[in-house]
């Protein structure tokens, strides 16, 4: 949640001397922040249509489905954030006060930190689906995913408390503007650099370095795995599989690059150098925030079983589309079965 400020300039005292100036890179983020309302807007809906159809059809019965739940809720926790963070970005003035800064901002963590553990979390779920089927019932059960998602959501409240901190609204007579950022001052017994530098690194460790690890290992397994096997869809299924890694690799890593050589240069390097940065920073983020919006379909709509939930809702709710699309029985009955490495086929 970098925006408007440089964060070398002290805002504590007065000084002749001239600041760089970031305009430009602000305006572009001001221009880039009009698609976190369509992000926020797809989001909901996508979001909504996943909790509706597993409180509908296939409820709590299967571990897949609480830790969609949960990947679902992290997602809309992040998304919360956003138009918030469009409206600071376009005004470059904080304008809901001291209590909603941190809320906000620790909300953004929040959502962010949770929503990067659950993909991983999912991941891993599938590989032991796959791969291990025999020990289905034994491993990936309704304690198992309880106890996971306690462990998902508690690291991340933790890792929450760091923004809570640093985070605060603060007038600058300079711009005459209010500001939302890391605060540029110390606070007693606290070393703010420090502070924020260990959350970043702690954020690329954990947050980013941890899950991709687990994803591109467990994909690669079933990948080999269904490979191997006679499934007709593999060819299908080891193409979607690639996508899902590339893309998390594609939106996180350059953000985390970025970000990881603005805290390292910011005290020396040039003005030139910051803009560029500057420039980076809001783009890269603007496509780390969209692999949080279409998440939830790879993880969701690429399902059959899914697929055919979600028609049967559009049939229920306008007839007329019944001519043009098939819904199975299992849909009409609300018949719930338990997940099995077929249900899989389309990860």
């Amino acid at each position: 949640m970098e925006y408007t400020t440089d964060p070398d300039y002290d805002y504590s005292e007065y000084t002749e001397a001239v600041p760089c100036t970031r305009d430009n890179d602000n305006k572009l983020g001001a221009l880039l922040s009009i698609l976190y309302y369509f992000m926020f807007a797809f989001s909901v809906i996508c979001n909504g249509i996943v909790l509706i159809i597993i409180c509908r059809f296939d409820q709590l019965t299967t571990v897949t489905n609480i830790l969609l739940l949960n990947l679902v809720m992290s997602s809309l926790i992040f998304m919360i954030s956003l138009p918030f963070m469009a409206v600071y970005m376009q005004l470059s003035n904080w304008i809901f006060g001291e209590v909603m800064c941190k809320i906000v901002s620790t909300v953004y963590y929040l959502g962010f930190y949770s929503s990067v553990l659950f993909l991983a979390l999912l991941t891993f779920d599938r590989y032991l689906a796959i791969l291990y089927p025999l020990n289905d019932s034994q491993v990936r059960n309704r304690k198992y995913a309880g106890i996971s998602c306690t462990v998902v959501w508690l690291v991340s409240g933790l890792a929450c408390i760091r923004p809570m901190i640093i985070y605060s609204s603060f007038f600058s007579s300079l711009d005459n503007k209010t500001f939302c950022e890391e605060y540029p001052r110390n606070l007693t017994y606290v070393d703010m650099d420090k502070l924020r530098k260990s959350g970043f690194y702690l954020q690329l460790s954990v947050f980013l370095i941890f899950p991709l690890i687990v994803i591109f290992y467990c994909y690669s397994r079933i990948a080999i795995t269904v490979m191997s096997s006679r499934i007709a869809s593999k060819f299908k299924t080891v193409r979607l599989i690639f996508i899902i890694v590339l893309l998390f690799f594609m939106c996180w890593t350059p953000f985390n690059v970025v970000h990881l050589m603005n805290i390292n240069n910011e005290v020396k390097s040039e003005c030139e150098d910051k803009q560029k940065l500057g420039y980076a920073l809001q783009i890269t983020r603007t496509i780390a925030y969209f692999y949080f919006c279409i998440s939830p379909v790879f993880y969701t709509f690429v399902g059959k079983k899914f697929q055919n939930h979600f028609r049967h809702l559009l049939v229920k709710h306008f007839p007329k589309l019944k001519r043009h699309m098939s819904v199975s029985q299992n849909s009409r009955s609300y018949v719930n079965t338990k997940t099995t490495p077929n249900d899989y086929r389309d990860i």
